[in-house]
């Protein structure tokens, strides 16, 4: 959970086990969405390989973002309100989007699949630790927050292998139980780096009386989670009920033998 030292006040961590929990799962929704999408758009061209890059992208992007968020509403701090800078909180979500973005794009249009995965895990990487630590920036309350270097450093190598074996995956990983199998480890390495960056926080409580700005989790970045994760699942379920490319190959030999049949009788 979170581990933090506070000076005025103790960290609180609401909900028990059910926000990591919750939290996970979205992570491993993004996660297998991002992967299979990733995989179709190997497998096709022109516009096919961008729009699945794109819903890759949106996808994993999204589903880090929910998975800190969901996590954050289990945050407290005693002796001060936390309220959340709302553009700040946004620009969040649409840099992991963008950063995941340039990391898949990079390995589904590059020849050198070796130095793709390089710069393709080093950039989605980077932006997964960016968006955390953005997100933790958008945070206010009465009182500051500091950083352990050596904890924050850790996390974002936990980013940087996390993303670099999800991209792996997209291009090695076949079939719906090994897909499965590389989403749950995905899922784990994000929620890994989400909480060793939580470890990184101390929290330094100046209690006042002055109404803090922002909006509270519930009141914004809550709905907004829930409607990311209603796409996540609708998409989901879109991806999984269209057929991949071998199936509309097969499908259309199928087509054209049947048609044929008729002719040579």
């Amino acid at each position: 959970m979170y581990a933090m030292s506070g000076m005025g006040g103790m960290t609180e961590v609401g909900y028990g086990w059910l926000t990591p929990i919750l939290s996970y799962c979205m992570a491993v929704l993004g996660s297998a969405l991002g992967l299979r999408c990733t995989v179709r758009a190997v497998a096709a061209t022109g516009t096919a390989r961008r729009n699945w890059l794109l819903t890759a992208a949106s996808a994993i992007g999204s589903g880090i973002w929910t998975m800190h968020f969901i996590a954050m509403l289990g945050f407290g701090v005693t002796g001060t309100e936390i309220r959340y800078n709302v553009p700040l909180t946004v620009l969040s979500l649409f840099g992991a989007v963008f950063f995941v973005g340039l990391g898949v794009f990079t390995v589904g249009y590059s020849g050198h699949r070796v130095r793709a995965l390089l710069i393709g895990g080093l950039t989605t990487g980077f932006g997964v630790a960016a968006m955390h630590y953005m997100g933790m920036a958008a945070l206010q309350l009465h009182g500051g927050l500091s950083y352990d270097p050596s904890m924050v450093a850790l996390s974002v190598v936990i980013a940087v292998v996390a993303a670099t074996a999800a991209l792996w995956a997209g291009l090695n990983v076949k079939g719906p139980v090994a897909a499965a199998g590389a989403a749950l480890v995905m899922g784990f390495a994000v929620s890994s780096m989400h909480y060793t960056g939580m470890a990184a926080v101390h929290v330094a409580v100046h209690p006042a009386a002055t109404p803090l700005s922002g909006a509270s989790l519930m009141q914004f970045v809550f709905p907004l989670a829930v409607g990311l994760g209603s796409y996540l699942f609708l998409t989901t379920a879109f991806v999984a009920l269209s057929p991949t490319a071998q199936e509309r190959a097969d499908a259309a030999v199928a087509e054209r033998l049947r048609h044929a049949q008729p002719a040579a009788h």
